[in-house]
């Protein structure tokens, strides 16, 4: 009974001192706008969402019938002196987020000074060097990614051209931080910021490093573990005229991990990237190979948490339903891969142009599984307690597909009133591997997209669209139907229909409808939706979340000050 009373003592005395926060926040934020002409601005989210059970679906009420999920962001300036907060609740966490973020509390908080060539940050704060192999801190609500550092920055402009950057500090874990200290520098210099005579040249450089260590005791009854481990990374980036490349190494010391099954194997990551553009015209390509290249600040966290490193996906980022349906997930253990993207757009009046210009972009990603070779004889490769494998050079892959995607975009204005984009899309996708899951089929798609807006007038719209996956694996053959109709500048109504009617179970060719409407207002957003939402996958940038079958009512409210 006492360590009862004790606990919700101390819970008490923590949102107390959290409300005292805000108060004295507010108060000296308030006196300093009063007095010295501040500024306070930010924005607020809440959504809302009551459930309802569907058995078919597998929707599912927790135990308080609904979730709410707000968070408000306050930063104040006062010439080179910035701060801000978030304030943030979960009551309780809509599903399919990690239930540890139930509460409520100011889990953001930071102060900022800029001055001249220097800029000091203490508190919490994102940053990234590179390209976020060693490490990349982010915030993404609908992801439920916070990796957040509290901690200390500093940034510092020595000469023209140079920039350094010195962090130290410890990640959010929810509402705690994670074991691990992270601490990381970074330095970048362009060369034609640096040397005079170079600054009027066609040719721009800039070249980087970085260095990222993270300590954590250990404590392992069973292993002897590293408790410091560094990782560091080497950057370029060349422009001429409309070509850019861009390419980055990174290496990464031993570093068992609940992530990588516990070997003591180095990592290594090479990317490269070059676009040449011009006018109607764009061509990119990238390549990436890596392997072992997980890295956090705690060695037993797993999904999104407590990420220090980041693996740039090598694929495209669909936002329609059906190409999206079966996205890609990175790999960190090991993934080679490569992607092309070409844009282009015919001219005005010409034969594929018509009367105003066709817009086409063709996109193609691989992804293959590396080679292993085993580095202790007598064990399998990746044996926990030992070195586990590694890949004989960087590029080496076998004929394991992890994925592929290849889709062509058709975006044509037919008339003042009358537009539409046109998408086809052949899609493979290693389904065990990217779900971490057993027993299932690849997956072979074809889907189609049909997304056409006819204006009536200059703020009345109606968006229709129609998608179609065929495949023969999964859950089979999918259909989508969406209308909606905006009245500009306030109001929107939409219908939503995923049809599943190509499931060989019968009793699972299920309509998942949605209807929704919105109003804005100046700087402010109310949506409404009610129906049901179909168990998956989201992904944004490779980063993923299993996103459960909900049923019900959703209330959603944007703003900002």
């Amino acid at each position: 009974m006492t360590n009862v009373l004790t606990h919700t003592k101390m819970a008490k005395n923590k949102h107390l001192k959290q409300l005292m926060t805000i108060v004295l926040f507010f108060s000296g934020a308030g006196f300093l706008f009063a007095q010295n002409g501040g500024q306070l601005h930010g924005n607020f989210q809440t959504d809302f969402q009551y459930y309802q059970k569907d058995t078919l679906i597998g929707a599912e009420i927790p135990p308080e019938k609904t979730a709410m999920m707000s968070y408000a962001n306050f930063i104040y300036t006062l010439g080179d002196f910035t701060a801000g907060m978030r304030y943030e609740m979960y009551l309780n966490s809509p599903a399919g987020y990690d239930q540890r973020y139930n509460g409520l509390g100011i889990p953001y908080r930071y102060a900022s000074y800029s001055k001249d060539n220097l800029s000091l940050t203490v508190g919490n704060f994102y940053e990234q060097f590179g390209a976020g192999f060693v490490l990349r801190t982010y915030e993404d609500k609908p992801l439920g990614v916070d990796n957040s550092i509290d901690g200390v920055l500093v940034k510092v402009k020595p000469y023209n051209g140079v920039y350094l950057k010195a962090l130290a500090g410890k990640q959010r874990f929810f509402w705690d931080k994670g074991d691990g200290i992270v601490r990381g520098t970074d330095g970048e210099v362009n060369v034609n910021e640096l040397i005079k005579k170079w600054a009027d040249h066609k040719t721009n450089v800039i070249f980087g490093g970085s260095f990222v260590s993270k300590y954590q005791a250990d404590k392992d009854p069973i292993y002897k573990l590293p408790e410091n481990v560094g990782a560091y990374a080497g950057r370029i980036n060349l422009m001429s005229g409309g070509f850019n490349f861009q390419s980055e190494y990174a290496y990464k010391i031993n570093d068992p991990s609940a992530e990588n099954g516990m070997i003591y194997q180095n990592g290594q990551a090479l990317m490269f990237q070059g676009t040449y553009t011009r006018r109607g015209f764009g061509l990119m390509l990238q390549a990436k190979s890596l392997y072992n290249m997980g890295f956090r600040s705690d060695r037993t966290a797993n999904l999104t948490n407590l990420s220090i490193g980041y693996i740039p996906a090598i694929s495209k980022n669909h936002s329609y339903a059906m190409t999206a349906m079966y996205p890609y997930a990175s790999q960190p253990n090991g993934e080679t891969g490569l992607m092309a993207d070409l844009f282009y757009k015919f001219k005005k009046k010409s034969l594929l142009g018509g009367k105003y210009g066709t817009k086409l972009a063709i996109n193609y990603s691989r992804v293959q599984a590396i080679k292993k070779v085993a580095l202790n004889d007598t064990t399998p490769i990746g044996q926990a307690g030992t070195l586990g494998y590694k890949q004989p050079q960087l590029f080496s892959f076998t004929d394991d597909r992890y994925f592929e995607d290849f889709n062509i975009e058709i975006n044509k204005k037919f008339s003042k009133k009358l537009r539409g984009i046109f998408i086809y899309q052949n899609l493979f996708y290693n389904y065990d591997l990217l779900r971490g899951k057993s027993g299932h089929e690849n997956v072979y798609a074809n889907v189609g997209v049909a997304d056409v807006t006819y204006r009536f007038t200059n703020t009345h719209a109606l968006e229709t669209q129609l998608q179609a996956l065929f495949t023969e694996q999964d859950m089979g053959n999918w259909a989508m139907l969406m209308l909606e109709y905006t009245m500009a500048p306030h109001w929107f109504f939409a219908v939503i229909d995923q049809y599943n009617y190509g499931n060989e179970d019968k009793n699972m060719q299920i309509h998942y409808y949605n209807l929704s409407f919105g109003y804005n207002y100046k700087a402010s957003r109310i949506q409404i939706g009610y129906g049901k939402q179909r168990a998956g996958i989201f992904c944004v940038g490779g980063v993923c979340r299993e996103v459960p079958a909900m049923y019900g009512l959703t209330v959603s409210m944007t703003s900002t000050f």
